[in-house]
Order: structure tokens, then sequence, then C-alpha cells
């Protein structure tokens, strides 16, 4: 019985172990500066209420583009969002 159990945390330990992939930090500016970019090109319904939702898009088409920005790093050739459905 010791040796399964022993078996069952050691195997338990490696795939827990194994499954944890660091996942790699943006810069501080290009979160800032991609955040900007996704706030001018997605602009609330209503001004000062974020909540209202976007004008041109749904959270999907801002998470595609400000994931974009960070692979350029901060720096988006088309100012314009892509056209909702």
């Amino acid at each position: 019985m010791r040796v399964i159990s022993g078996f069952a945390i050691a195997s338990a330990v490696i795939m827990i172990s194994s499954a944890m992939v660091p996942a790699h930090a943006i810069d501080v500016q290009v979160a800032r500066a991609c955040d900007a970019l996704v706030a001018k090109a997605f602009p609330p319904l209503q001004p000062g209420n974020p909540a209202s939702g976007s004008a041109r898009g749904g959270a999907k088409a801002q998470r595609d583009y400000f994931n974009k920005c960070v692979a350029n790093g901060g720096k988006m050739d088309d100012d314009t969002p892509p056209k909702s459905k």
C-alpha cells in the first residue's frame, strides 16, 4: 500500500510541476501604451461610462487588438480597429 500511495504522490507532483509553464511578463510602458491605444480605438458608447460597452466592437475584438499591440511592442501601424460584424 505504501508503494502505491508513494507512486501516486510522486506522479501527481510531476504532473503539477510539468503543467506550470512560466508566463512572460510584458513591460509596463508597453502595457500602458497599448491600454491607451485600445481606449482610443474602442471608445465607450457613453463618454465617462466604461460599463456602457464599446461603440466599435466587443471584448474579444479589444483583447485581440491589445494582444496585437503587445506583440508589436506598443506600436500599432493602423490606429483603426477591425470593423465589427
